[in-house]
């Protein structure tokens, strides 16, 4: 079951992906879909992560996405993505993907310095930090 939610958000990932290159925002019906998959896994008891961890995950999830959008210019749609993905892997999947996500925000910073740009998509660092979690989940 793990590989089929780990799935359906990673494809929610890409069409978020899809929408910050293009556009620079993200649709809310993303966030809020990775949010009822979130609820769902854990009224079921898919993932393990239950109704309580949910719960600190978002706000854990949101607190760090709102200081990233309040102090380093980070979207407001990337501080939803990032507080529906914590609602989904609890906060200790949380600190993963955001370790994960900012090795490749990294990478992505550098690549936009080289070519001059100021503004570049975050959301493919958040999907490679989810994709680190999802390898280390599996491995």
């Amino acid at each position: 079951m793990f590989i089929a939610i780990a799935s359906s958000v990673l494809l929610l990932l890409i069409v978020a992906s899809v929408f910050d290159f293009r556009t620079r925002e993200i649709p809310d019906w993303i966030s809020v879909a990775i949010a009822v998959l979130a609820l769902g896994t854990a009224a079921t008891g898919w993932l393990g992560v239950g109704l309580v961890l949910v719960a600190i995950g978002g706000v854990v999830g949101l607190t760090i996405g709102y200081i990233l959008f309040r102090f380093a210019k980070l979207g407001g749609g990337d501080a939803k993505l990032i507080a529906a993905l914590g609602m989904l892997v609890g906060p200790v999947g949380l600190l993963i993907v955001l370790f994960g996500m900012a090795v490749a925000g990294g990478v992505l910073s550098l690549v936009a310095m080289l070519r001059g740009q100021r503004d570049y998509a975050y959301v493919p660092a958040i999907t490679a930090g989810f994709i680190g979690y999802v390898g280390l989940v599996l491995s």
